[in-house]
């Protein structure tokens, strides 16, 4: 059976104020038009990631909205989640194949799963490559099916990426983060670009009061009145927490007293995050200025909120990136980034805007020293960042995006053939939205 998400509720009306009035009212005059609609979202795991954070956001907001909106997520054991890990990697261009075996195992869980699946649904969302082979096996189960991918796959592993496309084509539509994501000779023909969105009234993001966000860290061991730089993101190789470190250190040469706290949330569906997380411990053992912690001791939400809240910068530095809502979490409080000119990021931080985007170490190391000695220029990147977000990057506005194109498939009529054959070599993808 898949699991239930329990979401609870939330109201749109709370984000008056916060969000721009003009993009509110659009998103309730659409929402009228698909009123009653059945929704699912399918993912892996809820919590852990981002696109839970996402999701634990929207689908309640959808239901204040009129939407009969669900979310569940598959069932997998380790084994399932090593594969799907690996699979993952693969489409962000890791080398590697998956043997047969594990490409059978990978398909015996869509199996497993998909007969749960209940029927009458308007729109199936799935989520990511853990559950993508579902729509092929379960088609008659939803009238409209939406592989929605957070990954960057502009350039896949070829094994990996022909591995998964033949069960892709089951989908009506694709959404991407960016343009540049949709792989050559995708197979579903309409593809729409949404970026990603942060909630301004979750736990994480709401405003803290500066005395108990400083309560907070000292109260978890972070020493105030040093300066601190953050990095918060899973234990993933492409999020370079050891390359984070070794620019840490580069800087800390020239500011001896800057300490660095490493957040992260283990998820799930991550199995390889321990073996990093093992890896970063072993590196930074024995140094009381280096801060590794963890949701596993406690550190959720909003001790990530008093990180990002206080640290003079938050670095992201990714090396393959689908969006990087750290980023627009970090700029929604004012505090300036650091961060991998890689994936969505740019599109959060254009020049002069909210930070430095870097290629290397060594240019990390020199963004944060730049931002450590120009307070001035800091805060002032900070507040841009700030607004570019509330414009461009809060829940209110994934919304409208996504709704806009479900209310484009529903004008539509169902194909024939839910099979359709991958698109002819040169044929590229239509992109809406």
């Amino acid at each position: 059976m898949l699991d239930v998400i329990d979401i609870g509720d939330r109201s749109l009306a709370a984000y008056r104020g916060v969000a721009p009035d003009e993009l509110l009212e659009e998103l309730v005059r659409v929402s009228q038009r698909l009123r009653g609609a059945r929704i699912l979202h399918l993912n892996a795991t809820s919590y852990g990631g981002g696109v839970s954070e996402i999701l634990r956001s929207c689908v309640p907001l959808l239901k204040d909205l009129g939407l009969q909106a669900e979310w569940k997520i598959i069932r997998g054991d380790d084994a399932f989640f090593q594969i799907t890990k690996r699979l993952h990697n693969g489409l962000q261009g890791a080398p590697g194949e998956l043997s047969e075996t594990e490409k059978a195992l990978y398909l015996g869980n869509a199996q497993l799963n998909a007969p749960h699946l209940a029927e009458g649904y308007d729109f199936v969302i799935v989520h990511d490559p853990q559950p993508a082979a579902i729509a092929g096996l379960a088609r008659h189960r939803g009238s409209r099916w939406i592989w929605r991918c957070h990954i960057d796959t502009s350039h896949p592993n070829p094994a990996i990426w022909e591995f998964l496309t033949p069960y892709l084509a089951a989908y009506d539509a694709a959404v991407f983060t960016l343009e540049n994501f949709i792989p050559p000779h995708f197979p579903i023909r309409r593809v729409a670009i949404i970026p990603p969105a942060i909630d301004p009234l979750s736990p994480k993001n709401l405003a803290l009061p500066k005395a108990l966000a400083r309560h907070i860290l000292e109260w978890i061991g972070v020493r105030l009145g040093q300066p601190l730089v953050t990095q918060v993101s899973r234990f993933d190789k492409w999020k370079d927490p050891l390359g984070v470190v070794a620019a840490y250190r580069l800087v800390r040469q020239l500011i001896p007293q800057l300490q660095l706290a490493l957040v992260s949330s283990m998820a799930l569906d991550d199995p390889e995050a321990w073996d990093i997380y093992e890896k970063v411990r072993a590196d930074t053992a024995g140094d009381p200025l280096i801060h590794v912690f963890t949701n596993l001791v406690g550190v959720g939400n909003v001790e990530v909120n008093a990180f990002q809240s206080l640290s003079d910068v938050v670095i992201q530095k990714s090396l393959r990136e689908g969006f990087g809502l750290v980023v627009s979490e970090a700029l929604w409080k004012g505090t300036p980034v650091v961060a991998g000119r890689v994936g969505g990021i740019p599109m959060q931080m254009p020049p002069g805007t909210g930070g430095i985007l870097v290629d290397s170490i060594e240019e990390c190391a020199e963004a944060l020293l730049h931002l450590l000695r120009h307070p001035r220029t800091s805060r002032a990147l900070g507040e841009s960042g700030r607004e570019r977000v509330r414009h461009h990057f809060l829940t209110p506005r994934l919304l409208l995006d996504e709704l806009l194109l479900l209310e484009r498939l529903a004008g539509e009529q169902s194909r024939e053939d839910p099979h359709p054959s991958p698109l002819p070599e040169g044929e590229g993808a239509a992109t809406v939205g």
